[in-house]
């Protein structure tokens, strides 16, 4: 998808996130979107994996290594008290290789890893032309977590991204949900927050 960007914003996330329970009324959500018209929408099963190197802990990011049928990349995203705007910059390993989690956990390894983990997901993505609106189930051996995130892909500024993801918020009844402030992984593995303290 092509992004609408701010040279300042280019490797920033903006999105929020809203943790949903087992109950939550996907086919009402389901139905709030088609009716905003979205330009596509897929199902994805993903697999993230985190890597905390020396380096990273220091500087409060983490690396991804995510593989699935549509994408292959490598990222580093920052560690944030609030996760509305964040750091994230991707490198395309493309597809032409496979998965090469093998080959970036060798790399990474060589950069001083100490703590990695995965996170196993379950994704409905509904593409617009200014955000990407995704609800899923994310598992390690421990624990699920579901949620639905709304990211700005059309960041002229950051008061316009904001005001896009909070539009599409109130369309689908969430604009008087609390958010979550914590990213993902710091909800999937608590211990992660103690080794950054």
């Amino acid at each position: 998808m092509t992004t609408t960007s701010s040279a300042k914003l280019r490797f920033h996330e903006i999105e929020h996130k809203f943790v949903v329970d087992h109950a939550f009324d996907l086919d009402r959500f389901r139905a709030s979107l088609a009716a905003l018209g979205s330009t596509r929408t897929t199902e994805l099963q993903v697999r993230d994996t985190y890597y905390l190197t020396v380096g990273s802990r220091a500087g409060r990011f983490v690396i991804r290594h995510r593989y699935d049928h549509e994408l292959h990349h490598l990222t580093l995203k920052s560690l944030e008290t609030d996760t509305e705007v964040r750091e994230e910059i991707n490198i395309d390993l493309g597809h032409h290789q496979g998965d090469q989690r093998v080959t970036v956990d060798a790399f990474l390894h060589r950069l001083g890893v100490e703590w990695s983990g995965s996170i196993q997901k379950d994704l409905k993505v509904w593409y617009f032309p200014d955000v990407e609106v995704v609800h899923y189930t994310a598992s390690t051996d421990t624990q699920t977590i579901r949620c639905v995130e709304f990211e700005a892909v059309q960041k002229a500024s950051l008061s316009a991204a904001l005001d896009i993801v909070r539009r599409y918020e109130r369309a689908t009844g969430f604009g008087e949900a609390e958010r979550s402030q914590r990213s993902l992984l710091q909800m999937m593995f608590p211990e992660l927050e103690a080794r950054l303290s």
